[in-house]
């Protein structure tokens, strides 16, 4: 598998993680005191880490750090708006249009050079 590819996987798969991690107590541990809800989220963001730390090192191999990061953001916003429309049923807004078309101007940016 090209190193790009598994630099891609390894990152949608770890922001899967980051977005359960952050958002995911949000639905079913609301009324949960708060220190469970942030010892639940570190346990997830722990196979975020297992999968990140190696996407990174993988991508920083052939892409510079800059590149690296709007590949993630891209990433991350291609991750969370599934996540907040299918699992916590939020409503799709155009902002999420707005931000991605944001997104598309970074990465020309970025990438261009």
């Amino acid at each position: 598998m090209p190193a790009t590819l598994r630099f891609i996987l390894l990152l949608v798969a770890s922001n899967v993680f980051m977005t359960f991690a952050w958002y995911g107590h949000l639905k079913y541990f609301h009324n949960r005191n708060w220190i469970v809800a942030a010892l639940l989220s570190w346990g997830i963001a722990l196979f975020e880490y297992l999968l990140q730390v190696p996407a990174n090192r993988i991508g920083y191999q052939h892409l510079r750090l800059d590149q690296l990061k709007i590949t993630q953001e891209v990433i991350t916003l291609c991750v969370f708006v599934p996540f907040a429309a299918l699992y916590m049923k939020q409503p799709i807004k155009l902002n999420f249009l707005w931000a991605g078309l944001c997104l598309v101007g970074a990465v020309y940016f970025i990438y261009r050079s």
